[in-house]
């Protein structure tokens, strides 16, 4: 394993202001290969300040550099975290457009990346992003991480670990190769392959499905977990299994960077996405809980979501620990 260190200068935003923002290159590990140190052996940590971009005035870049920080969310943080200027994140960087690495093979970008970024402006902070494996993020947060913004969708057995405060929601979709060449019904998926990011929540609803499936004298499906969400989806574009499971917005995402793939069945169980911190957060939950809402009430959160094709996923309202 390494540790590098990265001023966050990559322009990375105007790559992504049409169909989803392009993301050529590092996105394009989501349809062919997993390129250029999106791995979970490395860890890479992007501050959040010198972010240059050239893209045009909607481009997060200028969007986030327009941030003034609010002395009443700056006075919330809790006195560790605001006596060391600091917050830092933790995201598990291969689920694009959310994270994942941009074209130069190090930088950590996506709209959850530029969601902590504006936050910590609100604060007076600057925002270190390191990538590590999905599974370690919520054990490592309180010790290694203030908290982490990573597609977290928000679940009963997610809140028993960690405190989460909605920003996001999506749902869940599947897709298959083009044409759906096995014939496969979104509403049965017993006997097929299925291919997931390790850890999601599309895992845990895989896993119900395939129960199902045995309990009706069928089949069961064959759950392939993948560490790498580029690698759940290039096997899926490639042949290598018959479907791919994720939230709505990474599915969309995938689909609009390639040819390969196509939408299976609609969106289904809508749910909010939310930034963890510990449980016991010192305050910090409730000091990002108003800043997000901050951003949602003066429009700067749909600017945000809008560089990135996201902006269905936009809430009205942000809440610690809601109702999953």
């Amino acid at each position: 394993m390494y540790h590098v260190v990265l001023t966050d200068t990559a322009p990375a935003k105007e790559r992504h202001m049409k169909s989803l923002r392009h993301a050529a290159g590092a996105s394009l590990a989501v349809v062919a290969v997993a390129v250029s140190g999106c791995t979970y052996a490395s860890e890479e940590s992007a501050a959040s300040e010198g972010n240059s971009s050239n893209g045009g005035p909607s481009s997060s870049t200028e969007i986030i550099g327009s941030i003034k920080k609010d002395p009443t969310l700056a006075a919330m943080v809790p006195d560790d975290i605001r006596e060391s200027g600091t917050l830092r994140n933790g995201t598990a960087a291969n689920y694009a457009p959310a994270e994942f690495i941009d074209t130069d093979g190090s930088t950590v970008v996506g709209f959850d990346v530029d969601y902590v970024k504006a936050i910590g402006k609100l604060m007076g902070l600057q925002v270190t992003t390191t990538n590590s494996a999905f599974p370690s993020l919520i054990p490592a947060i309180g010790s290694k991480y203030d908290l982490s913004a990573s597609s977290f969708t928000i679940t009963p057995e997610r809140q028993n670990q960690v405190t989460l405060t909605s920003y996001f929601k999506a749902g869940y979709s599947m897709a298959v190769p083009k044409g759906n060449p096995k014939r496969i019904s979104p509403d049965d998926l017993c006997g097929h392959s299925v291919a997931v990011q390790t850890g999601t929540a599309q895992q845990t609803a895989a896993q119900q499905k395939s129960k199902k499936c045995t309990e009706a004298g069928k089949k069961p499906i064959d759950l392939l977990s993948y560490e790498s969400q580029s690698d759940a989806t290039t096997n899926v574009a490639g042949g290598k299994a018959d479907v791919l499971y994720a939230d709505s917005v990474i599915t969309g995402y995938a689909i609009k960077q390639t040819s390969k793939l196509e939408a299976l069945g609609n969106i289904t169980d809508a749910s909010m996405f939310g930034v963890a911190t510990a449980k016991n957060d010192g305050g910090l939950s409730k000091a990002i809980q108003a800043a997000t809402q901050k951003l949602i009430d003066d429009g700067t959160m749909k600017k945000l979501l809008t560089s990135w094709g996201t902006e269905d996923g936009l809430i009205e309202t942000s809440q610690v620990n809601p109702e999953s």
